[in-house]
C-alpha cells in the first residue's frame, strides 16, 4: 500500500507541471512531467508485481 500512496502523491505533484505545460506553454515543466511520468510507470509496474505475488503467494 506504501508504494500506492507514492504513486497517488507522485501524480499530485505532477499535475502542477501538466498545468505549466499544456496551458502556459512551459517547455521545462514538459520535461519535468514526462520524468514524472516515467517515475509513475516504474512505481506502476511495481505496485503490479506486489499485487501478482501476494495474490499466488
Amino acid at each position: 500500500m506504501d508504494k500506492f500512496k507514492e504513486l497517488k502523491t507522485l501524480i499530485e505533484g505532477a499535475e502542477a507541471e501538466a498545468t505549466a505545460f499544456f496551458d502556459k506553454g512551459n517547455k521545462a515543466a514538459g520535461t519535468r512531467l514526462r520524468n514524472a511520468m516515467q517515475q509513475a510507470k516504474v512505481l506502476a509496474q511495481d505496485i503490479r508485481n506486489e499485487v501478482t505475488a501476494k495474490k499466488n503467494g
